[in-house]
């Protein structure tokens, strides 16, 4: 197999969720503001999204769309540029363009815009669309299950615990990080400059990271910190930079769009 690169990537510009941080990680205390960006991938074969972060309506009203609990657990800081529609247009594309979507996981700030690519191929972890509609109480929260349902009837392809080379040439490779959920995937992204590997919600921080504590709701703890472990020998062994979704730091150190890699 050849390996190529992919062409360009964007982390497309998100909103904020300011929340408890005791909730990402055991012992903080206080409040943290963590972003949610999608990812945009282009590659010579395709246009690959990496999550699609929350639904417009969500956006637009979250009391509405998850209920008063939830949204002043999350406390939206929100704009109508920040939806993905909008994102894409800004850099040039239609909706139409996208051709794959990886879905991390189906927690309703990473598949809220799913439905917004009917023609879109897209990738799920083995178990989480079960999950996602019957959760276990601690992750039952995070599930949107008008919008899970919503996105059933999608093109799906399931990740079956193994990775996925998406076009065959080594620059995009789907790898199943379970844990956070028993479905949730990461993406590794291989460009000429630099590999990044698009965590999801594999790890919410990197201080957690690097103590490998697992986040406090998550599914399974011990598959978690199995996956925390093979996200820190792939940093090593392949010196690829692991992108923290939520990791208010990552976010701001590495920048979104207009800005890319190449």
């Amino acid at each position: 197999m050849s390996v190529n690169v992919a062409r360009r990537m964007w982390a497309l510009d998100s909103p904020t969720f300011t929340l408890d941080s005791g909730l990402l990680m055991f012992g903080l205390s206080g409040t943290i503001s963590i972003p949610m960006p999608a990812f945009l991938i282009e590659h010579p074969k395709g246009l690959v999204l990496f999550d699609t972060g929350m639904a417009p309506e969500g956006m637009r009203d979250p009391v509405e769309t998850y209920g008063e609990q939830i949204a002043g657990l999350i406390n939206l800081q929100a704009t109508e540029d920040q939806q993905i529609d909008r994102q894409l247009q800004q850099l040039g594309y239609r909706l139409d363009d996208v051709t794959h979507v990886v879905a991390s996981h189906l927690h309703f700030d990473h598949a809220g815009a799913h439905h917004l690519f009917p023609n879109a191929v897209f990738y799920v972890g083995q178990g989480e669309f079960a999950y996602a509609l019957a959760p276990d109480p601690i992750g039952v929260f995070a599930y949107a299950t008008e919008q899970v349902r919503r996105i059933q009837g999608l093109n799906w392809r399931t990740v079956p615990g193994i990775d996925v080379d998406i076009f065959g040439d080594g620059s995009l490779v789907i790898m199943p990080m379970p844990g956070h959920t028993p479905g949730n995937l990461s993406l590794r992204v291989r460009l000429a400059s630099r590999t990044f590997v698009l965590a999801g919600d594999a790890v919410h921080l990197r201080a957690a990271l690097e103590a490998e504590y697992p986040t406090p709701f998550d599914h399974d703890s011990q598959a978690a910190l199995a996956t925390l472990r093979r996200l820190k020998r792939i940093r090593e062994s392949e010196d690829a930079t692991i992108w923290i979704t939520h990791d208010p730091e990552d976010f701001a150190a590495l920048g979104h769009a207009p800005t890319c890699y190449e």
